[in-house]
């Protein structure tokens, strides 16, 4: 089954060079294209697409607003990829926020962007290590008042699940976890799965975000 794709940036460019990329590709259909955050969300809520790559920064509505009202709605399930450069790291714990399920950067090369969003379609997330950086930076600057008080979903976690959490908000990749664990990929899989679901939680991203919030991620809470 082909993946749906939105395109969503203000500069014309931009979306032509996204567009031919995944016009190339048999599995990724080009779903529509949006230039402004007001936009995506209504073609997103028409279209229904499952992967929304979306520019951070945008006149009028930005990408961060604007994937905050589309998740916002009752019954979505597409996953947003925001679109960024080097220079936004101010935007990012706020995209992760909104709900967005990870970054690419503009000038990615065509065979990650097409990985990307193959692999956010499937569940996975796009955050890598110096992204996660970004977030615990951003995080620490933070007033220690803005730490969430401890979710009771969290009392639910095994204590593997909670050590599995832990790895994934520092940036472990399943394979990583696994080598640290002793225990094999598909176990590290299982326990990510469990730990979404009772968390309730979108995706590997989010649980990051909560982790932070809540004082996991620097493996000193109890």
């Amino acid at each position: 089954m082909n993946l749906s794709v939105l395109i969503v940036d203000d500069q014309a460019l931009v979306r032509a060079g996204f567009r031919m990329i995944l016009d190339a590709e048999e599995d990724i259909e080009v779903a529509g294209e949006a230039a402004d955050g007001a936009e995506a969300v209504t073609e997103a809520l028409r279209l229904q697409p499952d992967v929304v790559l979306m520019d951070v920064r945008m006149p009028q509505v930005d990408g961060i607003e604007a994937t905050r009202r589309l998740l916002a709605t009752d019954g979505v399930d597409t996953k947003v990829v925001m679109l960024t450069t080097f220079d936004m790291d101010e935007y990012v714990y706020d995209a992760l926020r909104a709900g967005a399920s990870g970054f690419l950067l503009k000038d990615v090369p065509p065979e990650q962007l097409v990985a990307g969003i193959r692999a956010v379609a499937q569940g996975d997330a796009l955050l890598a290590p110096s992204i996660t950086r970004r977030v615990i930076e951003e995080f620490v600057r933070r007033p220690p008042q803005s730490v969430r008080t401890l979710p009771t979903e969290l009392a639910e976690l095994t204590a593997r699940e909670l050590e599995v959490l832990r790895l994934v908000a520092r940036g472990f990749s399943n394979a990583e976890i696994a080598k640290d664990l002793f225990v094999s990929d598909t176990t590290v899989k299982t326990h990510v799965a469990h730990v979404l679901t009772k968390l309730d939680v979108r995706d590997r991203v989010q649980a990051v975000v909560l982790a932070y919030e809540c004082g996991l991620a620097g493996g000193d809470a109890e």
